[in-house]
């Protein structure tokens, strides 16, 4: 059971800057949109999407979804709220790729719809701008290896039929 008050508070209560919580809010949005059409927990949804990039108060690196998930679970929250925030990177990391970017080596790929649904939100929203799936797919192109961008396609088209 998540707390009553307001998700949000947390990410200043961990020191995230404005920007970063700003993009939380939009991507809290978008992900609220998605899950009202769908048979899943939407307060999950919430709180995943609004703390999804808690661990940018202390890095913006990769490791900020793993610090993320540490700082909500030190401050008592669900374990499911906190598996969001660990597997919301693009469409997610497999064990291996986690340790290859000097991360824990843990599977952080959504599995649950509500994690599904944060991650796929997050890719839609670059800053405090909702992007269409085609110019994330033409940015990460760009930036990230194919097998990224495919699993992101697949996140984008599974989210889509859920």
């Amino acid at each position: 059971m998540v707390p009553s008050e307001d998700p949000f508070l947390y990410l200043s209560r961990a020191g995230c800057p404005d920007n970063v919580i700003a993009h939380c809010h939009v991507v809290h949005d978008l992900a609220c949109q998605y899950a009202a059409t769908r048979f899943v927990d939407r307060e999950l949804v919430s709180w995943g999407a609004a703390l999804h990039d808690i661990g940018r108060s202390k890095t913006h690196s990769l490791a900020h979804a793993q610090i993320g998930a540490d700082i909500c679970r030190a401050y008592g929250l669900p374990e499911e709220v906190a598996r969001i925030v660990e597997r919301h990177i693009g469409a997610g990391m497999t064990a291996e790729e986690c340790k290859a970017e000097g991360l824990k080596p843990i599977d952080c790929i959504p599995k649950t719809p509500e994690e599904k649904i944060v991650a796929h939100a997050d890719n839609l929203v670059r800053g405090t701008i909702v992007i269409s799936l085609k110019e994330r797919l033409d940015i990460t192109k760009n930036t990230l290896p194919e097998i990224i961008v495919r699993r992101i396609a697949a996140l984008a088209d599974e989210v889509g039929h859920l």
